[in-house]
């Protein structure tokens, strides 16, 4: 699918990156193997560059494998480690990923877009179950299991807080999408981590908003970071 086909239909660009092979695979016994997907995200607090979605495919239940590969939450492996965890990954699953810019946010809702990222992938790969690191508040998780069991027609959701160091399909995707955003961010060029609290990237957004000059497209201008900055330039 070309990417006037996804702008055609409201849906983010996609990647799919390695993995032992896409399809349905018949086990020893005839019957066919059961498929699990990992997602989370990586950027949704940022205030520079795209919110990415990353999703891990698994065939088999057995996340033993994935574990033993160094899956975990992406935030507590260094960059190093995350890339050579990804590397191992590649020979188990498939890495697969959803970017969402910082103009669509701008444009949208940051919620909104995330769940659709979310769905948009698992009407894609199909599995028999999804594991999901909740994006939301742990009070709205069985509103949200709703929602995307009657959107995606998959029955067998996990949606839990800090998915991504419980179960290692949710933190293979939790590297795939960490990956992802961190070099996204190093295109930009001496932008800092993107983050509101980076010095580098509050003293560059000042710095933008000194010039009174349109804002790359690149910076969520909607942010409350922008606002904070505004405000303090006039004092």
């Amino acid at each position: 699918m070309s990417n006037s086909d996804y702008k055609a239909r409201g849906m983010p660009r996609a990647a799919i990156l390695g993995g032992s092979g896409a399809g349905e695979r018949i086990g020893q016994a005839g019957g066919a193997v059961v498929k699990i997907l990992g997602l989370d995200e990586a950027g949704r607090g940022c205030v520079l560059g795209p919110l990415v979605v990353g999703g891990f495919l698994l065939e088999g239940e057995d996340q033993a494998p994935l574990r033993e590969a160094g899956a975990d939450d992406s935030k507590v492996l260094s960059a190093q480690k995350r890339a050579e965890i990804r590397e191992k990954l590649q020979n188990l699953g498939q890495g697969h990923l959803r970017r969402v810019e910082a103009i669509e946010i701008d444009a949208g809702n940051l919620n909104e877009l995330e769940i659709r990222a979310f769905l948009d992938l698992v009407r894609c790969l199909q599995p028999d179950k999804v594991y999901l690191d909740a994006p939301v508040n742990p009070r709205g998780i069985p509103k949200l299991r709703e929602r995307l069991i009657r959107e995606s027609g998959v029955l067998d959701w996990v949606v839990e807080p800090k998915a991504d160091a419980t179960y290692p399909v949710v933190g293979a995707a939790s590297i795939y999408a960490k990956l992802a955003r961190d070099a996204a961010i190093e295109a930009l060029g001496e932008v800092g981590s993107g983050y509101p609290s980076d010095p580098v990237t509050r003293k560059l957004l000042s710095e933008m908003l000194a010039k009174n000059e349109p804002l790359p497209p690149w910076v969520r201008s909607r942010w409350g970071t922008l606002e904070v900055l505004k405000q303090q330039r006039l004092f």
